[in-house]
């Protein structure tokens, strides 16, 4: 492919389109262990069209490693309005990740090599974004690097069964779970992370698990598990949100219909309903059922979803209650969910190896 620095980027990219396109498409994970850590590595894609799949793993991190090309021209392109840099910072934000590092990468490329003029400047800018981002400079280490030239070698660990992150409670084998948005229901029989068996999955865990009785076909991305036994989740039918308008070039008004990025689903929702502008700051309503919200507006917004979904009431379950509202490959609004009315599955399929759990 002609493309030297893509060589240990390679070693990862493990899909066909990856290793011959020499860019990274889907997230992979691995893992490694320090004395005091046992740490999982999810490696994302940079580039805007595959954006999606860049939300699903910073979606399930603690800790986002932004990568910054530090070359001349590299770096004014993704700290611009529309680039790459600046959106991956505010969507790790928005997606609940609130520790960051960040790496001036291609160090190697600049003039001179390993600039410290140009080092200085890069770590102003992007400090300065960051903190009106949400972000607290201070705490967010800057650290030059040359991906090319320091032995970064990276491996492949393949997809383990289902894999997800735990949210809240625990998963463990033997406990039945439901699938929302469709109300499937079945008992898990392992879990396991990065090859290794798991009497229980803890919040912040990255894990891979085993469910019986039940077709790929059944599951897709984005669908939820939970204990069957308090609150299963269910599809949203509707709910209402606080929305920030961050970046959009006219005005949003009541049928409005982008992409909804919520924990890993990817779905198109309507504003059927502006009901209020309010103040960023104090909250205080400012006017009642306005026609359309703008750039820098805040408002609550009864939305529908398109398809079938999960999201929860912020305050109840954090990773399942913010989201960032995308529209022509930007990120065009953030905001979190107030309330959701939910609606029962129809149908829903309930596995042989669940109806035994139960009875026992």
């Amino acid at each position: 492919m002609n493309k030297r620095s893509f060589k240990y980027a390679w070693v990862l990219d493990k899909l066909k389109a990856e290793r011959e396109r020499g860019i990274t498409i889907d997230i992979a994970l691995w893992k490694f262990e320090t004395n005091r850590y046992y740490c999982t590595v999810i490696d994302a894609p940079g580039h805007r069209d595959f954006i999606k799949n860049m939300i699903t793993g910073t979606s399930q991190a603690d800790c986002a490693v932004l990568i910054i090309d530090s070359t001349t021209g590299g770096f004014e392109a993704g700290i611009s309005k529309d680039g790459q840099t600046r959106e991956h910072a505010l969507l790790a934000f928005t997606l609940g990740v609130k520790q960051m590092i960040c790496c001036c990468n291609k160090m190697d490329a600049t003039t001179p090599k390993y600039s410290k003029a140009r080092f200085d400047e890069i770590v102003k800018e992007v400090a300065s974004y960051l903190k009106k981002v949400g972000y607290n400079p201070e705490k967010i280490p800057f650290v030059p690097i040359s991906g090319f030239e320091g032995m970064y070698t990276r491996l492949v660990v393949l997809e383990l069964y289902l894999w997800g992150r735990v949210e809240t409670g625990i998963l463990k084998p033997g406990m039945v779970v439901t699938f929302g948005p469709t109300g499937l229901s079945t008992e898990v029989k392992s879990v396991e992370m990065h090859h290794e068996a798991l009497q229980e999955a803890l919040p912040g865990d990255n894990v891979g698990f085993n469910v019986k009785n039940v077709a790929v076909k059944d599951l897709k991305r984005g669908f939820v598990a939970s204990n069957s036994k308090d609150d299963p989740a269910k599809e949203a039918a509707n709910f209402t949100s606080q929305v920030i308008i961050m970046n959009h070039p006219g005005q949003i008004g009541n049928g409005y219909a982008p992409v909804l990025d919520c924990h890993t689903c990817h779905i198109a929702v309507k504003f059927s309903e502006i009901l209020t502008k309010i103040d960023r700051r104090s909250g205080k309503e400012l006017e009642k059922e306005p026609k359309f919200l703008k750039n820098g507006d805040a408002g609550f917004v009864k939305m529908i979803p398109t398809k079938p979904m999960v999201v929860e009431t912020f305050s109840a379950y954090p990773p399942l209650g913010r989201f960032a509202v995308r529209d022509m490959r930007q990120t065009v609004a953030v905001g979190v969910i107030k309330s959701v009315e939910k609606k029962d599955p129809s149908g829903a399929k309930v596995t042989k190896s669940a109806v035994k759990k139960a009875g026992k």
